[in-house]
């Protein structure tokens, strides 16, 4: 086990102590933005299917595969020993007895760990483990810091592309591609969920859909180290009610740089960043940001009444997504942000401002 995967297993396990947990049961599945759990812990990617990494307080953590899943991904990248079970539920069961553990901690447990896996453990003390997990990885290396940065750098070659191509008339399909092969070449792999704005809803972009004089691109990658980052920014012609919006973007930005500093909660920095917003009367559609890494929405969200306490070192995900009091006009461009000891830092070059401006 190399040293960047031992220092994530002593933050994995200080969290563990603290909830007094005997085991952790780390769910990954191949939905983009779920997979990053497993990676994060073994280095392996989910290429299909899906997967648990079991990590005792004590002893040799394994990952456990599905047996149809005998190929799903470059098995030799994981750290760890490799399992296959026909239900991999039965073998974490089967380990806990064994072993003698009685409290279970599951990351996924709501939204990733299989039905037939959670039945499996019927009878064990099992502990929700989503947030805790999160947070345990929240603050990034300086390894990963590196991989966050690689993967802005190939998010803004992404979005250069996409103002190339775009145009008023140009379908959705036509623009993205361009911005699409950027990501592949970098080594995104499939690790891209990119979308357009129509009105204020996401969709995906397709050829039937044109753009008009006004876009919101919405792009989200990771690259080779897959840690998820997400930057965009508004394109066109500004329409005289999105004006003020890209206003209250510009004060949103400055107020980010004080706010988002060591020690400051998550509502404390949602407050600061969306002032210019409810004061000007915008409703906020999409969540305000998040923490970010190898997967795409991690805890905390910043948003009213979290009151997580942010540490240098965090990487998040600011988006505020305004939208008018008709539910029409919107703006929504992206930035990914590191928390520092006095503030935060945008990691992309590109300027807060509608292109072309």
């Amino acid at each position: 086990m190399d040293a960047e995967l031992e220092h994530r297993y002593a933050n994995v396990r200080a969290a563990m102590a603290e909830h007094e947990l005997d085991a952790l049961i780390v769910s990954g599945s191949e939905y983009s933005g779920f997979e990053g759990s497993v990676t994060y812990l073994s280095g392996f990617q989910i290429v299909h299917r899906y997967a648990y990494v079991v990590v005792p307080a004590d002893g040799e953590p394994q990952i456990v595969f599905p047996t149809e899943a005998r190929y799903v991904g470059e098995h030799g990248t994981a750290q760890l020993e490799q399992v296959f079970h026909d239900r991999p539920g039965e073998q974490l069961a089967a380990t806990a007895r064994d072993r003698g553990w009685r409290r279970v901690g599951v990351y996924g447990l709501d939204f990733v760990m299989t039905v037939r896996d959670y039945r499996a453990l019927e009878g064990l003390d099992l502990v929700p483990f989503d947030a805790e997990f999160d947070l345990a990885r929240a603050v990034k290396s300086e390894t990963e810091l590196e991989s966050v940065r690689e993967s802005v750098r190939i998010n803004e070659e992404g979005f250069e592309a996409f103002r190339a191509a775009y145009e008023p008339g140009v379908t959705a399909a036509a623009a993205m591609a361009p911005a699409e092969e950027v990501f592949v070449a970098r080594g995104c792999g499939r690790l891209t969920m990119n979308m357009v704005l129509v009105g204020p809803e996401f969709a995906i972009a397709r050829e039937e859909t044109r753009l008009g004089d006004f876009v919101l691109p919405s792009l989200e990658i990771a690259g080779p180290g897959m840690h998820w980052v997400e930057v965009s920014r508004a394109l066109g012609r500004v329409p005289a009610e999105v004006e003020p919006m890209v206003e209250a973007y510009r004060e949103y930005h400055a107020a980010a740089r004080t706010a988002m500093r060591d020690g400051a909660t998550a509502h404390d920095v949602h407050r600061a960043v969306s002032q210019g917003f409810t004061e000007r009367g915008y409703h906020l559609g999409h969540v305000t940001g998040h923490s970010i890494g190898m997967t795409m929405i991690e805890h905390p969200r910043v948003g009213e009444g979290i009151e997580t306490v942010l540490r240098e070192g965090m990487v998040l995900s600011m988006h505020p997504h305004a939208i008018a009091a008709d539910g029409r006009a919107c703006l929504y461009m992206q930035d990914t942000w590191l928390v520092g000891r006095g503030g935060g830092e945008p990691l992309s070059r590109l300027p807060l401002q509608v292109y072309p401006d």
